[in-house]
């Protein structure tokens, strides 16, 4: 009996492990504010990745053999199109991370897919796990979007 109360405990645990990964699987978080001593290097890669701070900017990272990549592709672009005729449209900027793994490493990505929210002066203010859902990401974006 031992044994089966044992096994329905840990049961239990694991769908409730499971139950949070998946609520929290896409969905948008707030950026913590990092105090890094490197972060000239990291300006350095994201401005070669295309983040300029001249305006907000959806950076997600890919790979050939990401399957849910694809999803990603097409949620950020749905996103930045409905925003395109905002005071700053945000850009789409996609980085392979088999191509760049530095600046995967520099923003400690470690799963795909993995999205960043950049606002018009280059400051990180989301990170996405997984596939966000379009509405989110452009509520996201929204207010970035706005004129000064």
């Amino acid at each position: 009996m031992i044994e089966i109360t044992i096994l329905v405990v840990m049961l239990l645990a694991g769908l409730a492990v499971g139950l949070y990964l998946r609520h929290r699987e896409g969905s948008v978080r707030t950026a913590p504010i990092t105090l890094d001593r490197d972060t000239a290097a990291r300006d350095e890669l994201l401005v070669s990745a295309g983040v300029t701070g001249g305006g907000p900017a959806v950076l997600h990272f890919s790979a050939d053999w990401c399957g849910p990549c694809a999803a990603v592709r097409r949620v950020v672009a749905d996103a930045t199109a409905d925003l395109a005729d905002s005071p700053q449209p945000p850009r789409d900027i996609e980085v392979d991370i088999d191509a760049d793994p530095a600046l995967a490493r520099a923003l400690n990505v470690l799963s795909l897919p993995t999205t960043f929210v950049f606002d018009a002066e280059g400051r990180e203010r989301f990170r996405i796990s997984g596939v966000p859902k379009t509405s989110d990401l452009r509520s996201a974006l929204s207010p970035l979007t706005a004129a000064l």
